[in-house]
């Protein structure tokens, strides 16, 4: 097995609970556990956008879709007892910096007390065997350091969204000293990873869809905050990260652990430059220009992090640099708009990722 990524072989025949599977990276996720033979049971919201990938990438007559609020506990317990799952994935969250500010009451219900209603189905469960918090590199007490951030740094998000997933990292760690420290419970992580892009993320206040919609347009690309840098990796990157670390830990509890999931310092791109790289892959005179706003909400200038445990521990490296994710995010996009086949699409990139093609 290739100790880079996860041994899609392993999942064939697993049951799987994914929370959030509608959204953007449950339903990327959702597909590749497809392909890898798994049963997947999802339990989420209605896709939050339209037009949206849970819908474009037909996932629903292949898996057992449940919608659903993370914050409802006793729907959701019917639901996992009814998967019985052998492994969690736990993604549902209200994922939006500028909506944690406008709604921070359902923020914090969501990505906290969504962590404990899903840990609690996990903590009666003893057939689970494997559980992954996905949060974010948001978590971190942000300093503005030009290092990256490692998995011993304080964790304080200063926004609401931020710091809701700070307080999922903590409930998570909790559960795992008071609850799954048995040699025999079931082995507890968290991953944080960075910002991700790829094809069929139609949210609001996000970079790349806002690059998409304004290209459908025939408009000018407009981008408040030029000069951020973030820790950009195509969605796939982050993906496999979690199935190899599920996987890992399910065979040995002691791979169990935090681990931060992102690019190498050279694909640390300001927004600026991000959107630069998506006109020249474009193409047809895209353009972009700044238009800052008046009195916008606090968002991070510098935010990296360091993977040297992930690297370590499983030999995993980032394979496709900012460019390349980009590319085929602009790939995507063109199919999606051409109406062509989206599904056929998203396989053949998780092919080219695995080195398949």
């Amino acid at each position: 097995m290739n100790m880079m990524h996860a041994d899609l072989t392993f999942y064939r025949g697993k049951s799987v609970f994914v929370t959030g599977h509608t959204g953007f990276k449950g339903s990327w996720l959702c597909r590749i556990l497809l392909l890898a033979g798994a049963k997947v049971t999802g339990y989420s919201l209605c896709a939050p956008t339209q037009p949206n990938l849970f819908e474009l990438a037909d996932l629903e007559r292949n898996m057992t879709s449940v919608i659903g609020d993370i914050r409802d506990f006793q729907a959701l317990k019917k639901a996992f007892d009814a998967a019985r799952p052998e492994i969690v994935l736990h993604l549902a969250a209200q994922p939006i910096v500028r909506e944690g500010y406008k709604n921070p009451r359902y923020t914090y219900e969501t990505n906290v007390m969504g962590t404990v209603n899903v840990l609690e189905c996990v903590r009666g469960a003893d057939y689970v065997r494997s559980f992954l918090n996905v949060t974010t590199d948001k978590v971190y007490q942000n300093n503005e350091w030009c290092w990256g951030y490692r998995e011993n740094e304080p964790l304080d998000g200063f926004d609401p969204y931020s710091n809701s997933k700070s307080c999922s990292e903590l409930v998570t760690h909790s559960y795992l000293n008071s609850f799954f420290s048995e040699p025999a419970s079931a082995a507890i992580s968290t991953a944080r990873a960075g910002n991700v892009i790829g094809g069929g993320d139609f949210a609001s206040d996000r970079i790349i869809p806002d690059c998409v919609r304004a290209a459908q347009a025939g408009n000018d690309i407009f981008v408040r905050n030029p000069h951020s840098i973030r820790p950009y990796q195509h969605v796939l990157e982050p993906l496999f990260a979690y199935l190899l670390i599920a996987q890992k830990q399910y065979g040995e509890k002691r791979y169990a652990g935090w681990y931060n999931v992102g690019p190498d310092d050279c694909d640390c791109v300001t927004t600026g430059e991000l959107t630069e790289l998506f006109c020249k892959a474009w193409g047809e005179g895209l353009k972009w220009e700044t238009r800052a706003e008046d009195h916008a909400p606090h968002e991070a200038n510098l935010l990296r992090l360091d993977c040297t445990k992930l690297k370590t521990m499983f030999g995993w490296q980032p394979r496709w640099h900012i460019e390349e994710a980009i590319q085929h995010t602009v790939e995507w996009s063109k199919v999606w708009l051409s109406k062509g086949d989206v599904p056929a699409e998203m396989d053949r990139q998780i092919q080219v990722y695995r080195g398949r093609a």
